[in-house]
């Protein structure tokens, strides 16, 4: 197991791998709306949390050796499923087809209060040739 991180490092206070790699596989945990320093990005305002989620999850997959591109499957916790046409529209413009297999689920809180949007991932290294 390798773990795989970016610096500065938002989640080394919780005690928790940002992802971790198994060979070909990568294991993302949960990515939400925090910057570089673990602070809470667009509270109240679920697109920029989300597109910033989004890019937190691309930037950990690149740390790993991987993209956006390469991602088999993710995991989206909101807690408002109103946001859901969002999401689609979201998942159209940072995901291709064939699209990751998906699971969305409307939660009462995420790890923060202010949080609104949190993604997880399971992706692969080298499966899609360039």
């Amino acid at each position: 197991m390798q773990r795989i991180h970016t610096q500065p490092d938002p989640f080394e206070p919780f005690a928790l791998s940002q992802a971790i790699a198994v060979g070909q596989w990568i294991f993302v945990s949960g990515q939400a709306a925090l910057d570089a320093q673990g602070e809470v990005v667009g509270a109240g305002d679920f697109r920029l949390q989300a597109e910033t989620a989004f890019g937190n999850l691309r930037a950990i997959l690149e740390a790993a050796g991987s993209g956006l591109e390469e991602v088999v499957k993710v995991t989206i916790f909101m807690t408002d499923m109103q946001y859901f046409p969002e999401v689609v529209e979201l998942r159209r413009r940072y995901f291709s087809p064939p699209y990751p297999a998906d699971s969305i689920v409307e939660v009462k809180a995420l790890a923060m209060p202010q949080l609104m949007f949190e993604i997880e991932a399971i992706a692969m290294r080298g499966a899609r040739a360039d």
